[in-house]
């Protein structure tokens, strides 16, 4: 018997925690603790635990399968890769789009758009992160030149005012917590905005519950308190800062007067002067969001007031400060980094700039690339499919389950069953696998070679560890295989994702200076321009990332979400995740030290809703919105203030997503996931 230990990073979600696979006899059979990993120094929340349950499940995908008289039959990989390349080359570039992913690699990532601009010519390229942080990227684009998480994750514990706004950092990034804990152990103050009262919350010095959907009227609030009392960094603002006045003329309006904000919000005036104190006085205050400022039809507003605060307050570029987004999924900032996005080339290139086009052609040793236009995004492909069929006929979706994580289901499936021709390449046979033709049996994270980039821009390695199932291959190399089968054999001649990660630093400018020799054992926060640069931690230290180097405060009117409570559906619904599982459930549910935990999902009501609608506790109750209803079992509580209810959003059996609506933010067209109007109902027996 042989055992190794292999040094990995954690596939969930977007910390970037290290463990070590542990591996008998070639294969994964455990999670052991890497002491020295850089982001979590050994420690592992449940989900990393066990990482290593769903690897060897019974069910992974082992050969490729293709769709005959409505049932999948086992193929060979060339008669898939024949099928594929006949089918996508009988279409024209604007009727074909590619989703990618924030569970694959960067390697991947960059070779699905790259294939998507080279070898489809079409300009549909997108992945997950509009659904939980596209608002985040074009916001603090807007704002500061960068749309990412100014700070490091150990950073945060030298804050001396941690202010966490739409996060349940507690319960959806556990390691990163910890440096709240520190935080607060040094001294500093934790204020918690949410309106369920969650774990996080629970640690909070002061908990702001508060309606989902208001929180542009709250930060305004706040920033109209700190100027009326002089509070405001002036010369940060002068010397670092534009447009000032454009903002306070808005923020100052009675509107947001503090009265006005509470009966909006529902917090008490007490404690928004409380929080807006804190935050203007402490020697250095950090905010950290999530996808509860995100998600929402407002979301780049939001993501742009989060950082008029931050400026206002003179909390950039500095140990314990910044805007903090935590990223979801474990590469979605790398698959944003890659350019899995239809309006950027990797790096954030624009494909509607010629000097980038050129740049691109001559890297790619091509004549022609995809037209330089923005694509489709994921919410508007899904749009034109169920809209305006015909306008779209074939998709490529690598390790993206739509069929349970996109909003308003019902429209979701119409969509995908009007394409002519679905590809799906993933690790099991997933709710959107189940439509396509074709199905490619992908290998998971322990068994492939690769990097991804964590929350805080730090680009890690992942390390295989054991060899795929089957037939089972890595997505970069069935991404290569089928280029080359399309006829661009020099464009995908990679050899290893070594051999990939080196044209990314060639391309992408803040991984220049980036290597895999570099990037052991604890990774480098980008950007990092040269072989000899050390990677940068924090960001905007003494500019921005605009061209005059400053940041620009943006004037934000609060507006209500799309949908709002009426008689009919009186409810404000908000979604999320729990400790226990992760997205679509498609690796947590085959992980049953995770499973057992939480097999079930609920609907959080609170105490008073319930007696008024004489709902018991774990009683089956059906909630409706105009998109559909799901039976669910209640868990009445006094944890979630009144109006607002709460559905997880892991469950096929009672997904929430068959509830939420595609209502989206004009700019990052993220979807409303976070506000919603529902009704609650006891299901009367026959």
């Amino acid at each position: 018997m042989e055992i190794k230990y292999v040094s990995t990073t954690c596939p969930y979600c977007g910390t970037g925690c290290g463990f070590n696979l542990v591996v008998r006899d070639g294969k994964v059979f455990d999670v052991a603790h890497w002491q020295r990993a850089p982001v979590n120094g050994g420690k592992l929340c449940p989900k990393g635990r066990y990482a290593h349950e769903f690897i060897n499940s019974p069910d992974r995908l082992t050969k490729p399968l293709i769709k005959k008289d409505g049932k999948f039959v086992e193929a060979t990989w060339d008669e898939a890769y024949d099928l594929i390349a006949e089918k996508f080359g009988s279409y024209k570039p604007d009727e074909i789009a590619c989703l990618s992913s924030a569970r694959t690699s960067n390697e991947e990532n960059y070779l699905m758009q790259k294939f998507a601009r080279v070898a489809l010519k079409t300009p549909h390229v997108d992945h997950c992160a509009r659904l939980c942080h596209a608002s985040t990227v074009a916001g603090l684009a807007a704002v500061f030149g960068s749309g990412a998480m100014t700070n490091s994750i150990m950073d945060i514990a030298e804050s001396k005012c941690v202010f966490v706004l739409g996060s349940n950092t507690f319960e959806q990034h556990p390691l990163i917590a910890r440096s709240i804990i520190r935080a607060r152990e040094g001294g500093g103050k934790v204020i918690v905005a949410d309106p369920r009262l969650t774990p996080t919350a629970k640690q909070a010095d002061l908990y702001m519950p508060f309606v989902s959907g208001t929180d542009v009227a709250i930060l305004n609030g706040l920033m109209q308190e700190i100027i009326k009392n002089g509070r405001e960094d002036k010369e940060f603002i002068a010397n670092r800062t534009k447009d000032f006045e454009n903002l306070k003329e808005v923020v100052m309006k009675d509107d947001y007067s503090l009265e006005n904000v509470s009966k909006v919000s529902g917090i008490p005036v007490e404690s928004l002067r409380t929080a807006a104190e804190w935050i203007a006085t402490a020697d250095v205050a950090a905010l950290i969001y999530s996808m509860g400022i995100t998600q929402h039809t407002v979301g780049v507003d939001n993501v742009k007031s989060t950082a008029n605060l931050m400026m206002l307050t003179g909390n950039m570029g500095k140990p314990g400060g910044g805007v903090n987004p935590l990223r979801g999924q474990n590469n979605v900032q790398g698959a944003c980094d890659m350019g899995a996005l239809p309006n950027v080339y990797s790096g954030y290139q624009k494909v509607t700039d010629e000097a980038a086009q050129k740049k691109m052609k001559e890297l790619w040793g091509v004549d022609e690339l995809a037209e330089g236009k923005v694509g489709y995004t994921v919410t508007e492909m899904v749009n034109v499919l169920a809209d305006e069929p015909g306008k779209l006929k074939a998709m490529y979706i690598m390790g993206e389950n739509p069929m349970l994580s996109d909003p308003d289901l019902h429209h979701v499936e119409e969509g995908l069953r009007n394409l002519e021709f679905l590809v799906v390449q993933d690790i099991f046979m997933s709710e959107t696998a189940e439509l396509a033709d074709v199905v490619l049996p992908a290998a998971c994270y322990a068994e492939k070679d690769g990097t991804q980039t964590n929350t805080e821009r730090r680009v890690q390695r992942w390390k295989k560890a054991q060899d795929p199932p089957g037939e089972a291959k890595p997505d970069w190399q069935i991404l290569c295989e089928l280029g080359k089968k399309m006829g661009y054999e020099k464009q995908f001649a990679f050899e290893s994702p070594e051999a990939v990660f080196e044209e990314v630093a060639a391309v992408t400018p803040s991984y220049h200076g980036m290597s895999y020799a570099r990037l052991d054992p604890d990774g480098l926060h980008w950007p990092c321009p040269t072989e000899e640069h050390p990677g940068t931690p924090i960001l905007h230290r003494e500019r921005f990332a605009m061209p005059d180097g400053l940041g620009v405060f943006s004037p934000i009117e609060w507006k209500p979400p799309a949908e709002v409570p009426d008689d009919e559906y009186p409810y404000v619904l908000t979604t999320g995740r729990t400790l226990w599982q992760w997205h679509t459930g498609t690796m947590t549910r085959r992980s049953w030290s995770l499973e057992k935990e939480a097999p079930i999902g609920w609907i959080e009501i609170n105490s008073e809703d319930a007696k008024e609608l004489g709902i018991e506790d774990d009683e089956f109750v059906r909630a409706s919105t105009r998109r559909g209803s799901v039976e669910i079992p209640a868990r009445v509580t006094s944890e979630i203030i009144r109006g607002v209810m709460f559905i997880p959003f892991h469950y096929k059996e009672h997904p929430a997503n068959r509830l939420t609506h595609n209502a989206l933010d004009p700019v990052a067209k993220i979807p409303e996931y976070k506000a919603c109007a529902v009704k609650v109902e006891k299901i009367e027996e026959v």
